[in-house]
């Protein structure tokens, strides 16, 4: 019996799955995904989920997502605002048990995602497919060499982020796992549900969450201020990672500390920095001028407008059309066509007698006649800007001495 697939089909299988199975990160598979999927179904099957261990997840999780929000991104990736001491080793501690890498890690990728957003040198790249850039440049290993060159010499003399990349699997194992379950274990007596929902469970829904701004954040939403790479505005993916969902205009303007520019605008971060500042924890925060953000928000409405433009029907341009005397004007309405001078220009309005609103009557009276003084006004009100762009489209014409033909019969 033949075997249901040649040889070196399979050998081929094989290789890739070989091949695919080097490149998978298995320890950050394993973190980001298998204990996940584990604790939920324990948790659904064997631990039920507590009121007290609820509100202290919700709260741990905020923490934790604003800690990353506020303080990975905002505070030392694009530096819009600044920290004290004891704000920047909270952010840092707090940020830990996020799961997303050291401080200089994260801001390595994502000031690299800023510079060469969209192209291979982006380390999550909408450009290659959703799943990509949620999920599988996490687990995905990637060549150093890959991601695109950026500075961080002042992340590297910083004495807190180089104290927490130096002891950052510490703080994570402790803040992630240790913490929440102790916590709940000793407040609650629900050491099962600390470690189930507020440790791992939790860390699963605030990755997935941040990872929503890689991946839907260049996917779904508008572009109100630039539109010539992917980032979008969208307020839903705003609501589930604490303000970062105005992902357009933070690409265009990052150094602003906020996302959300509007008080309306979901962004619980901003909202953060701004009351830090007033209990003098945080300073020096960065907006961009006003007047820039119009203007970049004026500029993409004219880009969109002009999209919209190109894909209408214009008219043939006056300078465009081709010159008739008098005379030859004359000549094709006595050979039949239905021409009439406005403004100048020879209008073939044969196809359009039958259905002008005032009736026939007007039209086929200035057959061969000028109609100028009659449409934009005479003896009655004149034609909408709609029967003007209509009229255009029956351009056939421009009349060379048409002034004196002003009422004349032909």
């Amino acid at each position: 019996m033949a075997a249901p697939y040649p040889m070196s089909t399979l050998s081929k299988v094989i290789r890739d799955m070989r091949a695919l199975s080097h490149r998978i990160h298995w320890i950050i598979l394993w973190f980001t995904g298998g204990i996940p999927i584990i604790a939920i179904i324990f948790g659904i099957l064997w631990v039920p989920l507590q009121s007290q261990t609820a509100i202290f997840a919700a709260m741990y999780a905020t923490c934790s997502g604003i800690s990353v929000t506020a303080g990975y991104h905002r505070l030392w990736a694009h530096r819009a605002y600044k920290a004290g001491t004891f704000l920047k080793i909270a952010l840092a501690i707090l940020g830990a048990s996020a799961g997303q890498a050291s401080i200089r890690t994260w801001c390595r990728d994502h000031r690299a995602h800023h510079r060469y957003t969209d192209t291979d040198r982006d380390p999550y790249s909408a450009q290659k497919g959703l799943f990509y850039s949620h999920y599988g440049w996490v687990v995905i290993r990637r060549k150093p060499e890959q991601t695109g060159r950026v500075d961080l010499q002042d992340l590297t003399s910083d004495p807190i982020v180089m104290w927490q990349r130096k002891y950052y699997l510490a703080l994570l194992f402790l803040t992630v796992y240790v913490f929440p379950t102790l916590f709940c274990g000793y407040k609650y007596g629900d050491f099962a549900g600390g470690f189930i929902w507020a440790s791992c469970i939790r860390l699963f829904i605030i990755q997935q969450g941040t990872f929503c701004v890689n991946s839907l954040a260049h996917w779904v939403g508008d572009q109100p201020f630039a539109s010539r790479l992917s980032p979008r505005n969208c307020w839903f993916v705003a609501l589930i990672t604490w303000g970062e969902g105005y992902h357009n205009f933070h690409h265009e303007f990052p150094i602003d500390y906020r996302n959300g520019i509007r008080w309306f605008q979901w962004d619980p971060t901003k909202w953060f920095i701004w009351l830090c500042e007033k209990v003098n924890l945080a300073s020096d925060l960065k907006r961009f001028p006003e007047n820039e953000i119009q203007k970049g928000k004026f500029q993409q409405a004219q880009r969109q407008l002009e999209l919209q433009r190109q894909e209408i029907s214009w008219a043939t341009l006056i300078n465009e059309l081709p010159i008739l005397s008098f005379d030859e004007y004359a000549e094709h309405v006595k050979n039949g066509r239905f021409l009439l001078v406005i403004d100048g220009v020879a209008h073939d309005v044969e196809d359009f007698v039958g259905r002008h609103p005032g009736g026939e009557k007007f039209l086929l009276e200035y057959i061969g006649r000028d109609a100028t003084k009659l449409f934009h006004g005479g003896t009655i009100h004149a034609h909408s800007n709609a029967a003007e762009n209509l009229l255009s489209t029956m351009r056939f014409a421009r009349i060379v001495g048409s002034d004196h033909c002003e009422e004349k019969i032909i």
